[in-house]
Protein backbone atom coordinates (compact mmCIF):
# COMPACT_ATOMS: atom_id res chain seq x y z
CA UNK A 1 0.00 0.00 0.00
CA UNK A 2 2.85 2.36 0.89
CA UNK A 3 4.52 1.64 -2.44
CA UNK A 4 1.30 2.41 -4.33
CA UNK A 5 1.10 5.81 -2.68
CA UNK A 6 4.75 6.47 -3.41
CA UNK A 7 4.30 5.58 -7.09
CA UNK A 8 1.20 7.72 -7.58
CA UNK A 9 1.83 10.90 -9.58
CA UNK A 10 -0.09 14.00 -10.56
CA UNK A 11 1.17 15.58 -13.77
CA UNK A 12 0.46 19.31 -14.20
CA UNK A 13 0.46 20.23 -17.89
CA UNK A 14 1.18 23.73 -19.15
CA UNK A 15 -0.01 25.39 -22.36
CA UNK A 16 3.00 24.40 -24.46
CA UNK A 17 2.19 20.71 -23.98
CA UNK A 18 -1.43 21.10 -25.11
CA UNK A 19 -0.41 23.11 -28.19
CA UNK A 20 2.15 20.40 -29.04
CA UNK A 21 -0.34 17.52 -28.60
CA UNK A 22 -4.01 18.01 -27.71
CA UNK A 23 -4.18 14.30 -26.79
CA UNK A 24 -1.43 14.69 -24.19
CA UNK A 25 -3.79 14.07 -21.26
CA UNK A 26 -4.35 10.53 -22.58
CA UNK A 27 -0.66 9.59 -22.50
CA UNK A 28 0.10 9.36 -18.78
CA UNK A 29 -1.27 5.87 -18.09
CA UNK A 30 -2.89 5.51 -14.66
CA UNK A 31 -1.61 8.82 -13.30
CA UNK A 32 -3.76 11.90 -12.65
CA UNK A 33 -3.63 15.03 -14.82
CA UNK A 34 -4.17 18.62 -13.71
CA UNK A 35 -4.46 21.76 -15.84
CA UNK A 36 -4.01 25.22 -14.24
CA UNK A 37 -6.86 27.62 -15.01
CA UNK A 38 -4.26 29.90 -16.65
CA UNK A 39 -3.75 27.27 -19.35
CA UNK A 40 -7.41 27.55 -20.33
CA UNK A 41 -7.02 31.34 -20.43
CA UNK A 42 -4.02 31.02 -22.75
CA UNK A 43 -5.73 28.45 -24.97
CA UNK A 44 -8.52 30.96 -25.51
CA UNK A 45 -5.97 33.17 -27.29
CA UNK A 46 -5.03 30.33 -29.66
CA UNK A 47 -8.45 28.98 -30.62
CA UNK A 48 -8.81 31.19 -33.73
CA UNK A 49 -6.59 30.68 -36.77
CA UNK A 50 -5.52 28.15 -39.39
CA UNK A 51 -2.23 26.94 -37.94
CA UNK A 52 -1.84 23.56 -36.27
CA UNK A 53 -1.53 25.16 -32.82
CA UNK A 54 -4.97 26.70 -33.35
CA UNK A 55 -6.31 23.27 -34.26
CA UNK A 56 -4.70 21.75 -31.16
CA UNK A 57 -6.25 24.42 -28.93
CA UNK A 58 -9.73 23.91 -30.40
CA UNK A 59 -9.54 20.11 -30.17
CA UNK A 60 -8.47 20.21 -26.53
CA UNK A 61 -11.24 22.66 -25.63
CA UNK A 62 -13.79 20.34 -27.29
CA UNK A 63 -12.33 17.34 -25.47
CA UNK A 64 -12.59 19.17 -22.16
CA UNK A 65 -16.19 20.18 -22.87
CA UNK A 66 -17.12 16.54 -23.62
CA UNK A 67 -15.21 15.28 -20.58
CA UNK A 68 -16.81 17.64 -18.11
CA UNK A 69 -20.41 16.62 -18.87
CA UNK A 70 -22.27 16.99 -15.56
CA UNK A 71 -19.03 17.27 -13.56
CA UNK A 72 -17.50 20.40 -12.10
CA UNK A 73 -13.99 20.86 -13.48
CA UNK A 74 -12.51 21.60 -10.05
CA UNK A 75 -13.45 18.06 -9.02
CA UNK A 76 -11.44 15.01 -10.04
CA UNK A 77 -13.04 13.61 -13.22
CA UNK A 78 -12.25 10.07 -14.41
CA UNK A 79 -10.50 10.04 -17.80
CA UNK A 80 -12.08 7.78 -20.47
CA UNK A 81 -10.45 4.41 -21.12
CA UNK A 82 -9.18 1.54 -19.02
CA UNK A 83 -6.31 2.03 -16.57
CA UNK A 84 -6.55 5.81 -16.86
CA UNK A 85 -6.26 8.36 -14.07
CA UNK A 86 -8.35 11.42 -13.26
CA UNK A 87 -8.44 15.01 -14.46
CA UNK A 88 -9.13 18.39 -12.88
CA UNK A 89 -8.58 22.12 -13.37
CA UNK A 90 -6.62 23.77 -10.55
CA UNK A 91 -6.75 27.39 -9.50
CA UNK A 92 -3.83 29.79 -9.00
CA UNK A 93 -4.84 31.11 -5.58
CA UNK A 94 -2.00 32.04 -3.25
CA UNK A 95 -1.32 30.01 -0.12
CA UNK A 96 1.55 29.34 2.21
CA UNK A 97 2.87 26.94 -0.38
CA UNK A 98 3.32 29.73 -2.94
CA UNK A 99 4.78 32.47 -0.78
CA UNK A 100 8.34 31.55 -1.77
CA UNK A 101 7.36 31.59 -5.42
CA UNK A 102 5.76 35.01 -5.08
CA UNK A 103 8.88 36.39 -3.44
CA UNK A 104 11.08 35.10 -6.26
CA UNK A 105 8.68 35.35 -9.21
CA UNK A 106 6.29 38.12 -8.22
CA UNK A 107 5.43 39.39 -11.70
CA UNK A 108 1.86 38.75 -12.80
CA UNK A 109 2.92 36.41 -15.61
CA UNK A 110 1.08 33.38 -16.92
CA UNK A 111 4.08 31.12 -16.25
CA UNK A 112 4.23 32.22 -12.62
CA UNK A 113 0.50 31.63 -12.12
CA UNK A 114 1.01 28.12 -13.53
CA UNK A 115 3.85 27.61 -11.04
CA UNK A 116 1.60 28.77 -8.19
CA UNK A 117 -1.12 26.34 -9.23
CA UNK A 118 1.35 23.44 -9.29
CA UNK A 119 2.83 24.43 -5.91
CA UNK A 120 -0.65 24.60 -4.38
CA UNK A 121 -1.40 21.14 -5.67
CA UNK A 122 1.92 19.88 -4.33
CA UNK A 123 1.00 21.27 -0.89
CA UNK A 124 -2.47 19.66 -0.97
CA UNK A 125 -1.59 16.26 -2.46
CA UNK A 126 0.25 14.58 0.39
CA UNK A 127 0.01 11.07 -1.04
CA UNK A 128 1.26 11.78 -4.58
CA UNK A 129 4.26 13.24 -6.35
CA UNK A 130 3.36 16.37 -8.31
CA UNK A 131 5.32 16.91 -11.54
CA UNK A 132 5.11 19.94 -13.82
CA UNK A 133 5.24 18.94 -17.51
CA UNK A 134 6.24 21.70 -19.92
CA UNK A 135 8.12 22.12 -23.17
CA UNK A 136 9.35 25.51 -21.92
CA UNK A 137 12.93 24.95 -20.70
CA UNK A 138 12.98 28.15 -18.64
CA UNK A 139 9.75 27.24 -16.87
CA UNK A 140 11.22 23.85 -15.98
CA UNK A 141 14.24 25.59 -14.47
CA UNK A 142 12.01 27.93 -12.44
CA UNK A 143 10.03 24.97 -11.13
CA UNK A 144 13.15 23.08 -10.11
CA UNK A 145 14.48 26.16 -8.30
CA UNK A 146 11.35 25.93 -6.11
CA UNK A 147 11.83 22.19 -5.46
CA UNK A 148 8.97 21.36 -7.81
CA UNK A 149 9.82 18.35 -10.05
CA UNK A 150 9.56 19.30 -13.73
CA UNK A 151 10.11 17.45 -17.00
CA UNK A 152 9.63 17.73 -20.75
CA UNK A 153 6.71 16.07 -22.52
CA UNK A 154 8.43 13.02 -23.96
CA UNK A 155 5.73 11.38 -26.11
CA UNK A 156 6.97 11.40 -29.70
CA UNK A 157 10.47 12.34 -28.61
CA UNK A 158 13.45 10.52 -30.15
CA UNK A 159 15.70 8.98 -27.50
CA UNK A 160 19.05 9.13 -29.28
CA UNK A 161 19.15 11.66 -32.09
CA UNK A 162 22.87 11.05 -32.66
CA UNK A 163 22.06 7.55 -33.94
CA UNK A 164 19.11 8.70 -36.06
CA UNK A 165 18.64 6.76 -39.29
CA UNK A 166 20.79 8.17 -42.12
CA UNK A 167 19.43 6.16 -45.06
CA UNK A 168 22.81 4.95 -46.33
CA UNK A 169 25.59 2.54 -45.33
CA UNK A 170 29.22 2.04 -46.36
CA UNK A 171 30.07 -1.58 -47.16
CA UNK A 172 33.77 -2.34 -47.63
CA UNK A 173 35.64 -5.40 -48.86
CA UNK A 174 32.98 -6.28 -51.41
CA UNK A 175 34.34 -8.69 -54.03
CA UNK A 176 35.45 -6.93 -57.19
CA UNK A 177 33.39 -9.34 -59.30
CA UNK A 178 30.16 -8.44 -57.46
CA UNK A 179 30.65 -4.74 -58.07
CA UNK A 180 31.42 -5.48 -61.71
CA UNK A 181 28.15 -7.41 -62.01
CA UNK A 182 26.19 -4.43 -60.67
CA UNK A 183 27.76 -2.25 -63.35
CA UNK A 184 27.24 -4.79 -66.14
CA UNK A 185 23.80 -6.19 -65.30
CA UNK A 186 22.36 -3.32 -63.24
CA UNK A 187 21.72 -5.36 -60.11
CA UNK A 188 22.81 -8.30 -57.97
CA UNK A 189 21.15 -10.53 -55.36
CA UNK A 190 21.03 -8.94 -51.91
CA UNK A 191 23.12 -11.77 -50.38
CA UNK A 192 26.26 -9.67 -50.97
CA UNK A 193 25.17 -7.55 -47.97
CA UNK A 194 24.75 -8.92 -44.42
CA UNK A 195 21.07 -9.62 -43.79
CA UNK A 196 20.92 -7.42 -40.68
CA UNK A 197 21.98 -4.44 -42.80
CA UNK A 198 19.21 -4.87 -45.39
CA UNK A 199 16.58 -2.13 -45.06
CA UNK A 200 13.85 -1.35 -47.58
CA UNK A 201 14.75 1.56 -49.88
CA UNK A 202 18.14 1.87 -48.21
CA UNK A 203 21.24 3.10 -50.05
CA UNK A 204 24.74 1.61 -50.03
CA UNK A 205 28.22 2.71 -51.03
CA UNK A 206 29.90 -0.58 -51.93
CA UNK A 207 33.70 -0.66 -52.11
CA UNK A 208 36.31 -3.20 -53.13
CA UNK A 209 40.07 -2.69 -53.31
CA UNK A 210 39.80 -1.69 -56.97
CA UNK A 211 36.43 -0.04 -57.48
CA UNK A 212 33.18 1.13 -55.90
CA UNK A 213 29.50 1.47 -56.83
CA UNK A 214 26.36 3.12 -55.50
CA UNK A 215 23.52 0.73 -54.74
CA UNK A 216 19.89 0.65 -53.59
CA UNK A 217 18.01 -2.20 -51.95
CA UNK A 218 14.85 -3.10 -53.84
CA UNK A 219 13.08 -5.28 -51.27
CA UNK A 220 10.33 -6.44 -53.65
CA UNK A 221 12.97 -7.95 -55.96
CA UNK A 222 15.41 -8.74 -53.12
CA UNK A 223 18.21 -7.21 -55.16
CA UNK A 224 20.79 -4.45 -54.86
CA UNK A 225 20.28 -2.17 -57.85
CA UNK A 226 22.75 0.25 -59.40
CA UNK A 227 22.15 3.93 -58.62
CA UNK A 228 23.50 6.07 -61.42
CA UNK A 229 24.33 9.75 -61.16
CA UNK A 230 21.58 11.60 -62.97
CA UNK A 231 21.28 15.27 -63.86
CA UNK A 232 17.81 16.65 -63.11
CA UNK A 233 16.61 19.88 -64.67
CA UNK A 234 20.16 21.18 -65.08
CA UNK A 235 21.27 20.19 -61.55
CA UNK A 236 24.00 17.53 -61.34
CA UNK A 237 24.61 15.67 -58.05
CA UNK A 238 28.03 16.39 -56.55
CA UNK A 239 28.31 13.49 -54.10
CA UNK A 240 26.84 10.06 -53.32
CA UNK A 241 24.18 11.36 -50.91
CA UNK A 242 22.86 13.85 -53.45
CA UNK A 243 22.72 11.03 -56.01
CA UNK A 244 20.71 8.93 -53.54
CA UNK A 245 18.32 11.82 -52.85
CA UNK A 246 17.60 12.29 -56.55
CA UNK A 247 17.04 8.55 -56.97
CA UNK A 248 14.53 8.49 -54.09
CA UNK A 249 12.57 11.44 -55.46
CA UNK A 250 12.54 10.02 -58.99
CA UNK A 251 11.48 6.53 -57.87
CA UNK A 252 7.71 6.23 -58.54
CA UNK A 253 7.33 3.44 -55.96
CA UNK A 254 8.51 5.71 -53.14
CA UNK A 255 5.71 8.06 -52.10
CA UNK A 256 7.37 9.73 -49.12
CA UNK A 257 10.93 11.09 -48.99
CA UNK A 258 12.81 12.96 -46.28
CA UNK A 259 16.15 14.72 -46.52
CA UNK A 260 18.09 15.94 -43.51
CA UNK A 261 21.25 18.01 -43.53
CA UNK A 262 22.91 21.29 -42.61
CA UNK A 263 22.60 24.45 -44.68
CA UNK A 264 24.26 24.23 -48.07
CA UNK A 265 23.91 20.48 -48.60
CA UNK A 266 21.37 21.03 -51.39
CA UNK A 267 18.21 19.62 -49.82
CA UNK A 268 15.66 22.07 -51.20
CA UNK A 269 17.47 22.54 -54.50
CA UNK A 270 17.58 18.80 -55.21
CA UNK A 271 13.96 18.30 -54.18
CA UNK A 272 12.77 21.05 -56.49
CA UNK A 273 14.99 20.08 -59.44
CA UNK A 274 14.09 16.37 -59.28
CA UNK A 275 10.41 17.24 -59.02
CA UNK A 276 10.59 19.58 -62.03
CA UNK A 277 12.26 16.77 -63.97
CA UNK A 278 9.14 14.61 -63.50
CA UNK A 279 6.61 17.46 -63.69
CA UNK A 280 4.49 15.58 -66.25
CA UNK A 281 3.65 12.98 -63.59
CA UNK A 282 1.82 15.50 -61.40
CA UNK A 283 -0.97 18.01 -61.82
CA UNK A 284 0.79 20.56 -59.60
CA UNK A 285 3.99 21.06 -57.65
CA UNK A 286 3.72 22.73 -54.25
CA UNK A 287 6.76 24.09 -52.45
CA UNK A 288 5.79 25.17 -48.94
CA UNK A 289 7.39 26.03 -45.62
CA UNK A 290 6.08 26.86 -42.14
CA UNK A 291 6.16 30.50 -41.15
CA UNK A 292 8.15 31.03 -37.97
CA UNK A 293 7.75 34.69 -36.96
CA UNK A 294 10.98 36.55 -36.19
CA UNK A 295 11.65 37.85 -32.66
CA UNK A 296 8.49 36.12 -31.44
CA UNK A 297 6.35 38.66 -33.34
CA UNK A 298 3.47 37.70 -35.60
CA UNK A 299 3.72 38.59 -39.30
CA UNK A 300 1.08 41.25 -38.64
CA UNK A 301 3.88 43.43 -37.30
CA UNK A 302 5.50 43.51 -40.74
CA UNK A 303 4.54 46.36 -43.12
CA UNK A 304 2.50 46.00 -46.29
CA UNK A 305 -0.20 43.66 -47.57
CA UNK A 306 -0.22 39.91 -46.95
CA UNK A 307 2.02 39.23 -49.97
CA UNK A 308 4.60 41.73 -48.71
CA UNK A 309 4.47 40.23 -45.22
CA UNK A 310 5.09 36.71 -46.51
CA UNK A 311 7.81 37.50 -49.07
CA UNK A 312 10.71 37.44 -46.55
CA UNK A 313 9.73 33.91 -45.52
CA UNK A 314 9.32 32.64 -49.08
CA UNK A 315 12.40 34.31 -50.56
CA UNK A 316 14.77 31.33 -49.95
CA UNK A 317 12.43 29.12 -51.97
CA UNK A 318 12.40 31.59 -54.86
CA UNK A 319 16.21 31.71 -54.65
CA UNK A 320 16.39 27.96 -55.29
CA UNK A 321 13.94 28.23 -58.17
CA UNK A 322 15.97 31.06 -59.70
CA UNK A 323 19.18 29.06 -59.33
CA UNK A 324 17.66 26.18 -61.30
CA UNK A 325 16.27 28.53 -63.91
CA UNK A 326 19.66 30.19 -64.35
CA UNK A 327 21.18 26.87 -65.43
CA UNK A 328 19.62 27.70 -68.81
CA UNK A 329 19.63 30.67 -71.18
CA UNK A 330 16.59 32.92 -71.09
CA UNK A 331 15.69 31.77 -74.59
CA UNK A 332 15.76 28.07 -73.63
CA UNK A 333 12.43 26.28 -73.31
CA UNK A 334 13.45 24.91 -69.87
CA UNK A 335 13.98 28.47 -68.60
CA UNK A 336 10.68 29.72 -69.99
CA UNK A 337 8.81 26.63 -68.79
CA UNK A 338 9.46 27.50 -65.12
CA UNK A 339 8.07 31.02 -65.59
CA UNK A 340 5.06 29.56 -67.36
CA UNK A 341 4.47 27.01 -64.59
CA UNK A 342 4.54 29.74 -61.93
CA UNK A 343 2.18 31.98 -63.92
CA UNK A 344 -0.29 29.14 -64.50
CA UNK A 345 0.04 27.95 -60.88
CA UNK A 346 1.38 24.59 -61.94
CA UNK A 347 4.26 25.42 -59.60
CA UNK A 348 3.14 27.12 -56.39
CA UNK A 349 5.40 28.52 -53.67
CA UNK A 350 3.34 29.21 -50.57
CA UNK A 351 3.29 29.23 -46.75
CA UNK A 352 2.39 25.85 -45.33
CA UNK A 353 -0.65 27.25 -43.50
CA UNK A 354 -2.26 28.00 -46.88
CA UNK A 355 -2.09 24.32 -47.86
CA UNK A 356 -3.68 22.73 -44.80
CA UNK A 357 -7.13 21.29 -45.38
CA UNK A 358 -6.68 21.04 -49.15
CA UNK A 359 -6.83 17.82 -51.12
CA UNK A 360 -3.37 16.61 -52.17
CA UNK A 361 -4.18 14.35 -55.13
CA UNK A 362 -1.90 14.25 -58.19
CA UNK A 363 0.52 16.60 -56.47
CA UNK A 364 4.18 16.59 -55.58
CA UNK A 365 4.37 18.40 -52.27
CA UNK A 366 7.74 19.67 -51.01
CA UNK A 367 7.78 20.78 -47.36
CA UNK A 368 10.87 22.84 -46.57
CA UNK A 369 12.18 23.55 -43.03
CA UNK A 370 10.24 20.54 -41.75
CA UNK A 371 12.23 20.57 -38.50
CA UNK A 372 9.96 23.43 -37.39
CA UNK A 373 6.90 21.14 -37.47
CA UNK A 374 5.57 19.04 -34.62
CA UNK A 375 5.06 15.28 -35.11
CA UNK A 376 1.31 15.90 -35.24
CA UNK A 377 1.76 18.50 -38.00
CA UNK A 378 3.82 16.05 -40.06
CA UNK A 379 1.18 13.37 -39.55
CA UNK A 380 -1.57 15.79 -40.58
CA UNK A 381 0.24 16.68 -43.81
CA UNK A 382 0.89 13.07 -44.78
CA UNK A 383 -2.67 12.04 -43.96
CA UNK A 384 -3.91 14.51 -46.60
CA UNK A 385 -2.17 12.58 -49.40
CA UNK A 386 -4.47 11.29 -52.12
CA UNK A 387 -3.89 9.23 -55.24
CA UNK A 388 -0.63 9.80 -57.13
CA UNK A 389 0.78 12.18 -54.51
CA UNK A 390 4.40 12.35 -53.45
CA UNK A 391 5.54 14.23 -50.35
CA UNK A 392 9.11 15.37 -49.71
CA UNK A 393 10.22 16.75 -46.34
CA UNK A 394 13.51 18.64 -46.08
CA UNK A 395 15.19 20.25 -43.09
CA UNK A 396 17.98 20.38 -40.53
CA UNK A 397 17.01 18.87 -37.17
CA UNK A 398 19.69 20.93 -35.41
CA UNK A 399 18.35 24.30 -36.63
CA UNK A 400 15.06 24.68 -34.76
CA UNK A 401 13.39 28.10 -34.93
CA UNK A 402 10.39 27.40 -32.70
CA UNK A 403 10.71 27.68 -28.90
CA UNK A 404 9.13 24.38 -27.84
CA UNK A 405 10.82 21.98 -30.28
CA UNK A 406 14.32 20.50 -30.29
CA UNK A 407 16.34 17.95 -32.26
CA UNK A 408 14.56 15.10 -30.44
CA UNK A 409 10.95 16.29 -30.50
CA UNK A 410 10.51 17.91 -33.93
CA UNK A 411 8.39 16.32 -36.64
CA UNK A 412 11.24 15.60 -39.05
CA UNK A 413 13.19 13.54 -36.49
CA UNK A 414 9.95 11.74 -35.56
CA UNK A 415 9.27 10.91 -39.20
CA UNK A 416 12.78 9.57 -39.85
CA UNK A 417 12.71 7.43 -36.71
CA UNK A 418 9.24 5.96 -37.18
CA UNK A 419 9.04 5.22 -40.91
CA UNK A 420 12.44 3.69 -41.65
CA UNK A 421 12.22 0.32 -43.41
CA UNK A 422 8.78 0.99 -44.92
CA UNK A 423 8.25 0.19 -48.59
CA UNK A 424 6.74 3.63 -49.35
CA UNK A 425 9.45 5.64 -47.59
CA UNK A 426 13.07 6.59 -48.22
CA UNK A 427 15.40 8.89 -46.31
CA UNK A 428 18.79 10.41 -47.07
CA UNK A 429 21.02 12.41 -44.72
CA UNK A 430 23.15 14.90 -46.64
CA UNK A 431 26.41 15.61 -44.84
CA UNK A 432 28.69 17.39 -47.31
CA UNK A 433 28.05 21.06 -47.95
CA UNK A 434 28.16 21.97 -51.62
CA UNK A 435 27.19 25.64 -51.52
CA UNK A 436 30.77 27.02 -51.49
CA UNK A 437 34.14 26.59 -49.82
CA UNK A 438 33.34 29.56 -47.59
CA UNK A 439 30.00 28.06 -46.47
CA UNK A 440 31.74 24.75 -45.75
CA UNK A 441 34.32 26.59 -43.65
CA UNK A 442 31.55 28.12 -41.54
CA UNK A 443 29.79 24.77 -41.03
CA UNK A 444 32.98 22.94 -40.11
CA UNK A 445 34.96 25.46 -38.08
CA UNK A 446 32.55 27.96 -36.51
Amino acid sequence: MAKAKKDKKIFVLDTSVILYDHNAVKNFKEHDIAIPITVLEELDNFKKGNDIINFEAREFIRFLDDLSGTYMLQDWIPLPGSNKGRFKVVMNTSSKATLDAERVFNDNKADHRILNAALNLQHEAKDAKVVLVTKDINLRLKAKSLNLPAEDYSTGKIKDVDSLYTGRTYIENVPYEDINQIYEKGSIHSSIIPKQQLIQNHYYILKSEKNSVLGYYNASEDRIEHVEKKTVYGIKPRNAEQTFAIHAIMNPDIKLVSMQGVAGTGKTLLALAATLEQRKNFKQIYLARPIVPLSNKDIGYLPGDIKSKLNPYMEPLFDNLKFIQNQFNETDSDYQRITEMVNKEKLVITPLAYIRGRSLSNICFIVDEAQNLTPHEVKTIISRAGENTKIIFTGDIYQIDTPYLDSQSNGLSFLIDRLRNHKLYAHVTLEKGERSELANLANEML
